[in-house]
């Protein structure tokens, strides 16, 4: 029997402690998050009091990556993507939380999760916002591929002095797929 596809579902909480073992295990390759060892519990930074909802990728049994859709709060964050987009915060949506287990990448897991929370965005009548920190360069290219436009930068104060700005970053209305145009198929490895 072939691998099971990939799906997306609802993030549950008994998905949690799996969750902060994925985000532990991508760290070393991504960076992300940047402070590490957090300042807090690893379930308060994935599990987020703004969130209007959360997916998971799941492969078979096993956790490919998570995703978050937030409400946009005020803040610096606010303030730059308002600045950048024209519009104000109430219309935002905060794509965040992001991360892919390091055995999933390049299958689309990534994108995957990232078209799902844009279309919730859009479900909601809101402008899909994000930020990435400038030197990852991975995120910055697939969020570039799928249309987002940098609207923005900012230094929030957690982000140590000798690194680049975050980049806010905005999706515009019509763009929904890759700007190439290309769909894709997932497949599990190895598989054509």
């Amino acid at each position: 029997m072939p691998p099971a596809r990939l799906t997306v579902r609802a993030r549950a909480a008994a998905d949690l402690p799996a969750l902060v073992a994925v985000l532990e295990a991508q760290r070393p390759a991504s960076g992300y998050p940047v402070r590490w060892p957090l300042p807090f519990p690893v379930e308060q930074f994935i599990v987020r009091t703004t969130e209007l909802a959360a997916w998971v990728a799941v492969d078979g049994d096993q956790l490919a990556g998570h995703v978050a859709l937030t409400d946009v709060d005020g803040g610096w964050e606010a303030d730059g993507w308002s600045a950048g987009t024209g519009l104000p915060a109430s219309a935002l949506a905060a794509v965040a939380v992001l991360f892919v287990d390091p055995g999933a990448t390049g299958r689309g897991v990534g994108s995957l999760l990232l078209t799902t929370a844009v279309e919730h965005a859009r479900a909601l009548g809101r402008t899909p916002v994000l930020d990435v920190v400038s030197e990852s360069t991975r995120a910055v290219a697939l969020y570039e591929r799928h249309g987002w436009q940098v609207v923005g930068s900012a230094r929030p104060p957690w982000l140590p002095a000798d690194r680049e700005p975050l980049l806010l970053m905005a999706l515009p209305a019509a763009q929904t797929e890759p700007v190439d145009g290309s769909r894709k198929t997932l497949r599990p490895p190895g598989r054509g």
